[in-house]
Protein backbone atom coordinates (compact mmCIF):
# COMPACT_ATOMS: atom_id res chain seq x y z
CA UNK A 1 0.00 0.00 0.00
CA UNK A 2 1.48 3.34 -1.04
CA UNK A 3 0.42 6.26 1.11
CA UNK A 4 0.63 9.87 0.02
CA UNK A 5 0.57 12.38 2.86
CA UNK A 6 0.33 16.00 1.83
CA UNK A 7 1.31 18.28 4.68
CA UNK A 8 -0.85 21.40 4.61
CA UNK A 9 0.44 24.33 6.67
CA UNK A 10 1.83 23.07 9.94
CA UNK A 11 -1.32 21.14 10.80
CA UNK A 12 -1.22 17.89 12.77
CA UNK A 13 -0.85 14.79 10.59
CA UNK A 14 -4.39 13.74 11.47
CA UNK A 15 -5.63 16.62 9.32
CA UNK A 16 -3.29 15.97 6.39
CA UNK A 17 -4.92 14.83 3.19
CA UNK A 18 -4.14 11.19 2.53
CA UNK A 19 -4.34 9.35 -0.76
CA UNK A 20 -3.78 5.60 -0.93
CA UNK A 21 -2.36 3.85 -3.99
CA UNK A 22 -1.57 0.16 -4.52
CA UNK A 23 2.23 -0.23 -4.24
CA UNK A 24 3.58 -1.61 -0.96
CA UNK A 25 3.10 -1.03 2.76
CA UNK A 26 6.59 0.34 3.38
CA UNK A 27 6.60 3.42 1.14
CA UNK A 28 5.37 6.88 2.05
CA UNK A 29 5.45 10.09 0.02
CA UNK A 30 5.31 13.22 2.16
CA UNK A 31 4.83 16.40 0.16
CA UNK A 32 5.63 19.72 1.86
CA UNK A 33 4.29 23.10 0.77
CA UNK A 34 5.61 26.67 0.90
CA UNK A 35 6.65 27.82 4.36
CA UNK A 36 6.92 24.42 6.02
CA UNK A 37 10.01 23.19 7.87
CA UNK A 38 10.72 19.66 6.61
CA UNK A 39 12.81 18.64 9.63
CA UNK A 40 9.97 19.51 12.01
CA UNK A 41 7.40 17.96 9.67
CA UNK A 42 9.28 14.69 9.20
CA UNK A 43 9.87 14.45 12.94
CA UNK A 44 6.15 14.92 13.59
CA UNK A 45 5.25 12.44 10.84
CA UNK A 46 7.59 9.78 12.28
CA UNK A 47 6.43 10.40 15.85
CA UNK A 48 2.72 10.16 15.04
CA UNK A 49 3.29 6.89 13.14
CA UNK A 50 5.99 5.45 15.45
CA UNK A 51 8.40 5.16 12.51
CA UNK A 52 11.84 4.42 13.85
CA UNK A 53 13.60 2.54 11.09
CA UNK A 54 13.56 4.17 7.70
CA UNK A 55 15.51 6.01 5.05
CA UNK A 56 14.36 8.85 2.85
CA UNK A 57 15.33 10.99 -0.10
CA UNK A 58 13.83 14.16 -1.50
CA UNK A 59 13.96 16.88 -4.13
CA UNK A 60 12.39 20.32 -4.21
CA UNK A 61 13.37 23.84 -3.21
CA UNK A 62 13.88 26.05 -0.15
CA UNK A 63 13.55 29.79 0.38
CA UNK A 64 16.14 29.50 3.17
CA UNK A 65 17.92 26.85 5.17
CA UNK A 66 20.31 26.32 8.03
CA UNK A 67 22.98 23.71 7.47
CA UNK A 68 25.44 22.28 9.91
CA UNK A 69 29.03 21.14 9.68
CA UNK A 70 30.13 18.90 12.56
CA UNK A 71 33.23 20.30 14.22
CA UNK A 72 35.05 17.27 15.60
CA UNK A 73 37.08 19.28 18.12
CA UNK A 74 34.08 21.18 19.54
CA UNK A 75 31.74 18.16 19.24
CA UNK A 76 29.05 20.49 17.91
CA UNK A 77 27.65 21.75 14.63
CA UNK A 78 28.89 24.97 13.08
CA UNK A 79 25.78 26.65 11.70
CA UNK A 80 25.77 27.67 8.04
CA UNK A 81 22.90 30.01 7.12
CA UNK A 82 21.60 29.93 3.54
CA UNK A 83 19.43 33.01 2.98
CA UNK A 84 18.41 32.65 -0.66
CA UNK A 85 16.16 30.57 -2.88
CA UNK A 86 17.91 27.26 -3.60
CA UNK A 87 17.13 23.98 -5.33
CA UNK A 88 17.30 20.81 -3.25
CA UNK A 89 19.59 18.78 -5.52
CA UNK A 90 19.78 15.88 -3.08
CA UNK A 91 18.36 15.30 0.37
CA UNK A 92 19.04 11.95 1.98
CA UNK A 93 18.67 10.72 5.51
CA UNK A 94 17.31 8.26 7.98
CA UNK A 95 14.93 8.07 10.89
CA UNK A 96 15.92 6.07 13.96
CA UNK A 97 14.79 6.04 17.55
CA UNK A 98 16.86 8.04 20.03
CA UNK A 99 15.48 6.82 23.33
CA UNK A 100 11.76 6.49 22.69
CA UNK A 101 11.51 9.27 20.09
CA UNK A 102 12.22 9.19 16.35
CA UNK A 103 15.19 11.31 15.32
CA UNK A 104 15.76 12.72 11.82
CA UNK A 105 19.31 12.66 10.44
CA UNK A 106 19.50 14.38 7.05
CA UNK A 107 22.20 15.64 4.71
CA UNK A 108 21.46 17.99 1.84
CA UNK A 109 23.14 19.44 -1.24
CA UNK A 110 21.66 22.77 -2.34
CA UNK A 111 22.08 24.41 -5.75
CA UNK A 112 22.38 28.18 -6.06
CA UNK A 113 21.31 30.39 -8.97
CA UNK A 114 24.90 30.61 -10.25
CA UNK A 115 25.27 26.82 -10.32
CA UNK A 116 27.41 26.59 -7.20
CA UNK A 117 26.45 24.24 -4.41
CA UNK A 118 26.58 24.07 -0.65
CA UNK A 119 25.77 21.20 1.63
CA UNK A 120 25.82 19.71 5.06
CA UNK A 121 23.60 18.42 7.82
CA UNK A 122 20.07 19.84 7.40
CA UNK A 123 19.15 21.61 10.66
CA UNK A 124 16.10 23.51 9.40
CA UNK A 125 14.64 24.97 6.23
CA UNK A 126 11.62 26.69 4.72
CA UNK A 127 10.13 24.99 1.69
CA UNK A 128 9.28 27.05 -1.42
CA UNK A 129 7.36 25.89 -3.41
CA UNK A 130 7.52 22.14 -2.66
CA UNK A 131 9.59 19.33 -1.23
CA UNK A 132 8.80 15.75 -2.29
CA UNK A 133 10.05 13.21 0.24
CA UNK A 134 9.95 9.44 -0.34
CA UNK A 135 10.28 7.38 2.85
CA UNK A 136 11.06 3.66 2.87
CA UNK A 137 10.41 1.97 6.20
CA UNK A 138 11.97 -1.20 7.55
CA UNK A 139 10.35 -3.73 9.90
CA UNK A 140 13.20 -3.58 12.43
CA UNK A 141 13.66 -0.56 14.70
CA UNK A 142 16.94 1.28 14.55
CA UNK A 143 18.19 2.92 17.73
CA UNK A 144 20.57 5.81 18.30
CA UNK A 145 22.96 5.49 21.22
CA UNK A 146 25.23 8.23 22.59
CA UNK A 147 28.81 7.71 21.42
CA UNK A 148 31.21 9.21 23.99
CA UNK A 149 34.06 9.57 21.47
CA UNK A 150 32.17 11.73 18.97
CA UNK A 151 29.54 13.15 21.30
CA UNK A 152 26.89 12.16 18.75
CA UNK A 153 23.96 9.78 18.94
CA UNK A 154 24.89 7.08 16.41
CA UNK A 155 22.84 4.18 15.04
CA UNK A 156 23.66 0.88 16.72
CA UNK A 157 22.24 -2.24 15.02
Amino acid sequence: MHRLYVAAGMQPASTWRMETKALDGNTFAVIFSTGEDPVAGLTRFAHERAIGASSFNAIGAFSEAELGYFDWEKKDYERIPVREQVEVLSLIGDIAFEGDKPKIHAHVVLGRRDGSTCGGHLLSARVRPTLEVIIETSPAHLRRVHDPVSGLALIKP
